[in-house]
């Protein structure tokens, strides 16, 4: 059986499933593709959301030959022979380049001539906002469309695409396991169905159970389910009731949660509800996050479950959490307050060096004097407390 990806792959844009703010009759992307006035583009968003298959249907569209290239192994030269063979020609090539944010410099450098004379239509794709990473030239040269998780509604769609084009069977359960275990990826849905019909031609839950043990994000059957147990768990550890927080991990790991998804909650819990009450929290949870995500289930678990205990065990503190909301608030809501000018780069005469100063020296540091952190005053907090009065020779 042909790649089920490939196959069902729409070549017209009005046959795309979802992102919806680019394929619309009334969406500039549309109109632009249809007038053929399409610019150097980079796409981003997560996998499987389209960006291949939108780079593809614009080849179509507009009638370029295709090439597909990938950052990480891309040579130079392989640009330059592109260009090279279309050359003179009426019809310019589309360079299609996957992970785009990893091209060296000198790569981009190399795109810049064919963008500016308008010798390819360059379009490049990346999980991450390429902006962080390419050159201002590059930037200067595109323009940057974003495209989001397909929803379920979009997955349904392909799956009954999929249906009519190879005539299966697959049960209630299972067809809501693959689209909401597949996380808005409409290639890992596909690739769990084409795998699953390599077994059998009608599909139940355990057969994909079997192939796909938990969810590439949330593993539980039922969506609500999903967020209410999540929810339960990071509660029971704030409230630290260590055997509440093992029953709901418990019930996270059996319904097939992906344990890196759980240890990302556990990174942000550590430094919104601990803090630096007890600051190798955060030390303990990314270390969690970075084993988990190299080992997974079944040993997972019982990273995640020393985790979770220590982490229901440790004083509380949100002063952290509450400190930043609130400087960011003030910031939202007031104009902003001017840098001193001692404090601006290069460093200013008139500016007082702590270090020549035994490591302290009174001098201001905002134009107005403002108050957002507020210590809860117990177990390392209070440590901090001491320092920082130390510090000031407020002892």
């Amino acid at each position: 059986m042909e790649n089920l990806s490939l196959l069902l792959r729409p070549k017209k844009i009005e046959e795309m499933v979802g992102q919806e703010e680019l394929t619309s009759e009334n969406s500039p992307f549309y109109k632009l593709l249809k007038s053929k006035k399409i610019p150097h583009l980079l796409l981003f968003g997560p996998p499987g959301s389209g960006k291949t298959t939108l780079a593809k249907i614009v080849s179509y569209e507009m009638g370029l030959p295709f090439y597909e290239l990938d950052a990480t192994s891309l040579k130079v030269e392989d640009i330059r022979k592109i260009i090279r063979k279309h050359q003179g020609s009426l019809i310019k090539p589309l360079l299609f380049i996957d992970e785009i944010h990893r091209l060296s410099k000198n790569q981009q450098e190399v795109l810049l001539i064919p963008m500016e004379k308008n010798e390819a239509l360059i379009m490049g794709a990346s999980t991450e906002n390429p902006y962080f990473t390419l050159t201002n030239a590059i930037r200067s040269r595109a323009m940057l469309f974003e495209l989001k998780p397909l929803r379920e509604e979009d997955l349904k769609e392909l799956l009954k695409r999929a249906k009519e084009r190879l005539k299966f069977d697959i049960e209630k359960e299972a067809s809501d396991y693959l689209i909401r275990s597949s996380n808005g990826d409409a290639r890992a849905m596909l690739n769990l169905l084409e795998y699953a019909l390599a077994v059998n031609k009608k599909i139940d839950l355990k057969l994909l159970k079997s192939l796909r043990p938990f969810s590439l994000k949330n593993g539980v059957s039922s969506k609500d389910t999903h967020y209410d147990l999540i929810s339960a768990l990071i509660k029971s550890i704030r409230g630290s009731d260590i055997d509440a927080s093992l029953y709901y991990l418990a019930r996270l790991i059996a319904g097939g949660e992906n344990p890196e998804f759980i240890a990302r909650r556990l990174v942000i819990l550590s430094s919104e509800d601990i803090g630096n009450a007890n600051p190798n929290a955060l030390n303990l949870a990314v270390s969690t996050m970075q084993a988990v995500s190299k080992i997974g289930y079944p040993e997972a678990k019982i990273i995640l479950s020393q985790c979770v205990i220590y982490l229901a065990s440790s004083p509380k503190s949100n002063s952290s959490y509450k400190a930043i909301k609130k400087a960011i608030e003030y910031v939202e809501k007031n104009p902003d307050l001017p840098v001193l000018e001692h404090l601006k780069s290069p460093c200013k005469n008139n500016y007082l060096y702590p270090h020549d100063f035994n490591g302290w020296v009174k001098q201001k540091y905002l134009a107005k004097e403002l108050k957002f952190y507020e210590s809860k005053n117990i177990a390392f907090e209070k440590t901090l407390n001491e320092w920082i009065k130390k510090i000031k020779n407020d002892l």
